[in-house]
């Protein structure tokens, strides 16, 4: 069986895709569109070296690209306003124990709560900044 460059290529970039499926590795799609774009140029009838060439910067640009893209998503859905609603309610606590712990009532149930801001943690209002769990963290209102 004799493959064309082209095919080659082709069937680089599906493997890739199923070992995406695999591991959920979202950075081998990005290789599969460089291995991709190295089919392309084999269609096109460059040279392997051009071949190799394309799919090398199409895939490291678009590695590079969703590395970038993905350190400015949003806050992951504990700390996040967007997604939780419970981010920013406020809450009373009446005492903490000296590892920074307390229970609080919150929505009609008793919640573990820890505080995450400056000591000392004295008695008072606090707003909810995350959720670990089902522990509330809180800090006291800035």
């Amino acid at each position: 069986m004799d493959w064309n460059p082209a095919t080659v290529w082709w069937v680089a970039a599906g493997a890739l895709v199923a070992a995406e499926l695999t591991t959920g590795t979202f950075y081998l799609l990005m290789l599969a569109l460089g291995a991709a774009a190295g089919a392309m140029a084999a269609h096109g009838g460059l040279a392997s070296s051009s071949q190799m060439l394309a799919a090398a910067l199409v895939g490291g640009i678009a590695v590079v690209g969703w590395h970038l893209r993905r350190d400015r998503l949003p806050a992951p859905a504990g700390s996040n306003p967007d997604v939780n609603l419970d981010i920013g309610q406020r809450v009373q606590v009446d005492t903490w124990t000296p590892d920074g712990r307390a229970q609080v009532h919150y929505r009609g149930a008793a919640w573990q709560a820890r505080f995450v801001g400056t000591p000392p943690a004295p008695s008072g209002a606090y707003v909810i900044r995350a959720l670990e769990g089902n522990c509330l963290l809180l800090d006291r209102e800035a």
